[in-house]
C-alpha cells in the first residue's frame, strides 16, 4: 500500500528469508564464518541456533547462493518424520532413486553411500542442511550422527548443518545424546543487533529497496531497540507497521507518535502468546545488546570476570555493586520473604522513589546473598562481594535476556529504569508462565513479563559457590581436587563415570568443550564462572531456583 508513497523498488520490511537483504553484523559474520568453515572441513556436525527471528534462515539462504559448482546440497525445511522418511528425504534431496519394492533404513543407506562414493570419485562434495532442527527426534539424531560414518580413508562424504532455536542445545545436552554431540565441529549462537547496529540495519534495508534512508530519522532507533530487543524478525514488523501509519497520515517520514502506535501494534498482536512463544519470538525485548551496560554506575564490573568491590571503593553512586555504609537501608520484611510468588497479586511496577539508586543496590544485595543464606552486613563498609568471598561465593556480571535468565536458573540482581529515566536495582526471584516476581526496596512485586521488558536492559549479576580448590585457569596435566569435582559434576551431563583422577587431560577438556557448545558458551575447554554455574544448576536439587514455581 506504501510502495509508491516512500518511493520504493520493494518492500523493504518484508520477514521473508531474501539473501539479498541480509545486514552482516558482527554476529552475522562470525555465524558465516562457522558455516563456511563447516563446508571446507573434512566433515561432522556445524551447528548454528539462535532465536526466533534472528536470521538464521536468512544466512543459510545466503549459504546456499555461495556454495560452490562442486558441491551437492540436500536440504529439509521441516525435519519433523520418522528415522525411515529422513532417509527417503535425503535421498530425494539428492536425486538418488531407490527402486526397492520395501525399502527400509539399509536399503536407503546403501543408496546414499554409493552415490556420495561416485560423486567424491567426481570431485563433488555433499552437504546436508537441516533447517529448524529443534523438531529432530532423538532417534533422527542419532541417524544423522551415523550418517557422518559414511567416509573414505581420507575424508567424511557428508557434512551436516543443524539450524535451529536454542532448545537443539537443550537437546543435545542429553546423556543420550552425548555422541551426536562429540561430532559437532563448530558451533555458534547468533544473537540480536545492538543499539548501533538497529540504525544500521533498518538503513541498509531502506537503501536496498531504493529507499531515503532520513524515512527513519536516527533519533527513533532506540524506541525501535527497545521494543524490538534488536531481533531483526521484530524490527521488520515494527517498521513494516510504521510505514503502514506514516501513509495513512500523508507523511513522508516516521513520527515518534506513529512509531508509538506502531510498536504498540505489534507488540498486541504477539502479547497473546504463551511464555515460550515470548521465549522464541524475542518480543519481550529480554534479549538485549551486549554492548549496551546499563549505567555507568554498574562501570566498575568488567563484563565476563568475577567482580569483587575494592575495600577502597567510597562513592556508591559509581559503583553499583559497592555498599556505601552512610546509606540507610529499611530492614527485609521476613513475611515478603516468606510470601510464595504465587501468593502475590500481579501489580504494576513501584518504583521506589524515596531510595537512590546506591540504596536499592544494597538492599537488592542483601536479598540475593539471603536466598543463599549468606548474611551480609551492609553497613560493614565492605563490599558485598568482597565479604561473601570468604565463604566460597563470588559475583558475576553477564548480560542476555529472558532465555539466559531460564537457562541460569537462579535469582539474579537486575538494573531497572522508570519511565522517568531513573535506575534503581532489584532482585528477581521467581519466573512463571506470564509474571515475573521481584523483591524491591526490601518489598515482594510480582509484575507481567512485559513491565519488566520495559524496564529492563538486560544486564545482570548473579552469585555462585565457587568449587573447593577452585583453579580457573588449568594447563594440562594439572593434579588438584578441583579436577576430581569436574569430573563428578559432568556424570550426569554425559553419562561419564569419574574414574577418581585428579588429571587435567586432554579428554577431559573435551568433555567440557561439549557441554559448553550444548551450553552456548565458549567451547575453550576451560572452566569459568558460567561453565560452573550451568554445572551446579544441572547436578544439585537444592539452593534457591529461579524457575521453581513455574516447574512446580
Amino acid at each position: 500500500m506504501y510502495k509508491d508513497h516512500f518511493h520504493l523498488n520493494e518492500m523493504p520490511f518484508s520477514i521473508a528469508p531474501d539473501p539479498r537483504f541480509l545486514f552482516m553484523s558482527e554476529r552475522h559474520c562470525e555465524a558465516m564464518a562457522h558455516l563456511l568453515y563447516g563446508i571446507q572441513g573434512e566433515g561432522g556436525i556445524v551447528l548454528l541456533t539462535g532465536e526466533v527471528g534472528t536470521g538464521k534462515t536468512t544466512i543459510c539462504r545466503s549459504l546456499i547462493d555461495q556454495l560452490p559448482e562442486n558441491i551437492d546440497l540436500a536440504l529439509i525445511l521441516n525435519p519433523r518424520m520418522s528415522v525411515d522418511d529422513l532417509l527417503q528425504t535425503i535421498c530425494e534431496e539428492y536425486h538418488i532413486d531407490v527402486t526397492h519394492e520395501r525399502p527400509g533404513i539399509k536399503t536407503f543407506i546403501d543408496a546414499l553411500n554409493a552415490r556420495l562414493l561416485a560423486n567424491h570419485a567426481l570431485g563433488r562434495h555433499a552437504i546436508l542442511i537441516v533447517d529448524e532442527a529443534q523438531n529432530l527426534g532423538s532417534e533422527v539424531l542419532e541417524q544423522l550422527r551415523l550418517l557422518t560414518n559414511l567416509e573414505t580413508n581420507s575424508r567424511k562424504l557428508l557434512q551436516i548443518f543443524l539450524i535451529g532455536q536454542p532448545e537443539l542445545k537443550s537437546m543435545l545436552a542429553k546423556p543420550e545424546l552425548r555422541q551426536v554431540t562429540q561430532r559437532v565441529i563448530a558451533s555458534y549462537h547468533l544473537c540480536h543487533l545492538n543499539l548501533s547496529e538497529v540504525n544500521s540495519y533498518i538503513t541498509h534495508r531502506l537503501r536496498i529497496s531504493g529507499a531515503s534512508p532520513l524515512i527513519f530519522p536516527e533519533k527513533l532507533t532506540k524506541y525501535i531497540y527497545r521494543a524490538s530487543g534488536g531481533v531483526p524478525r521484530l524490527i521488520n514488523l515494527i517498521c513494516d507497521r510504521a510505514l503502514l501509519g506514516a501513509y495513512a497520515k500523508s507523511d513522508q517520514q516516521i513520527t515518534l507518535p506513529v512509531l508509538r502506535q506502531a510498536i504498540k501494534d505489534v507488540l498486541a498482536a504477539n502479547q497473546r502468546r504463551p511464555l515460550a512463544g515470548l521465549i522464541l519470538t524475542g518480543l519481550l525485548t529480554l534479549i538485549v545488546s551486549a554492548a549496551i551496560i546499563f549505567a555507568p554506575q554498574i562501570s566498575g564490573i568488567k563484563l565476563g570476570e568475577p567482580h569483587f568491590n575494592s575495600n577502597n571503593t567510597k562513592n556508591s553512586s559509581t559503583s553499583a555493586l559497592h555498599l556505601d555504609p552512610n546509606s540507610v537501608s529499611a530492614p527485609i520484611s521476613e513475611t515478603a520473604l516468606k510470601t510464595s510468588p504465587n501468593e502475590l497479586a500481579i501489580s504494576t511496577l513501584k518504583f521506589p522513589g524515596n531510595r537512590d539508586l546506591a540504596d536499592s543496590d544494597n538492599l537488592a544485595l542483601q536479598s540475593l546473598f539471603n536466598l543463599y543464606g549468606t548474611h551480609i552486613n551492609i553497613q560493614s563498609g565492605k563490599g558485598a562481594c568482597q565479604q561473601a568471598l570468604s565463604q566460597g561465593m563470588r559475583c558475576f556480571s553477564w548480560h542476555g535476556g529472558l532465555s539466559d535468565l531460564l537457562k541460569l536458573d537462579q535469582p539474579v540482581l537486575l538494573q531497572l529504569s522508570s519511565p522517568e529515566g531513573k535506575k534503581f536495582s532489584a532482585t528477581l526471584i521467581a519466573l512463571d508462565g506470564e509474571t515475573a516476581t521481584l523483591i524491591i526496596g526490601g518489598t515482594k512485586q510480582r509484575i507481567s513479563l512485559h513491565e519488566l521488558a520495559n524496564s529492563w536492559f538486560g544486564q545482570f549479576v548473579v552469585i555462585w559457590n565457587a568449587p573447593p580448590q577452585y583453579v580457573k585457569r588449568m594447563p594440562l596435566n594439572y593434579h588438584g581436587g578441583f579436577v576430581l569435582w569436574l569430573r563428578h559434576s559432568l556424570e550426569p551431563v554425559d553419562g561419564i563415570l569419574s574414574n577418581g583422577s585428579d588429571l587435567f587431560d586432554t579428554e577431559l577438556s573435551t568433555r567440557i568443550r561439549s557441554f559448553q557448545v550444548t551450553q552456548g558458551i565458549e567451547p575453550d575447554g576451560q572452566v569459568g564462572p558460567l561453565t560452573i554455574i550451568r554445572l551446579n544448576a544441572i547436578g544439585s536439587k537444592g539452593g534457591p531456583r529461579l524457575a521453581s514455581e513455574r516447574r512446580g
